[in-house]
């Protein structure tokens, strides 16, 4: 999560999600405020991982203009968000029973 604070991402989101689904762990959520920070974020958390765990995506879906980037690691899934297209979905709210385990605003 250092690498988004690093890229100033906002209101970033760690959640335990493990005790609803065996879909993934965890989910980090965080928001840029434009495609080019979008796009930032998307390649920091990429190298970031990829040089402190030797760990790739097994599937990257979206593109910073449609405002939401999600990067699948198995047992983390990354979203990367527009504000208003984090709003309209509203994780959050969708996986409420999870754990915060870490919030920065």
């Amino acid at each position: 999560m250092d690498i988004i604070v690093e890229k100033k991402g906002e209101d970033i989101l760690l959640l335990d999600i493990h005790e609803l689904t065996t879909l993934a762990d965890y989910f980090v959520l965080c928001s840029g405020t434009s495609d080019r920070q979008l796009q930032a974020l998307e390649s920091g958390v990429r190298e970031e991982v990829q040089k402190k765990l030797d760990a790739s995506p097994l599937h990257v879906e979206g593109e910073p203009s449609s405002g939401w980037i999600l990067m699948d690691y198995g047992t983390v899934v990354v979203h990367i968000f527009d504000p208003q297209v984090r709003a309209y979905y509203n994780l959050e709210g969708l996986w409420k029973g999870g754990r915060v385990v870490v919030r920065i605003q």
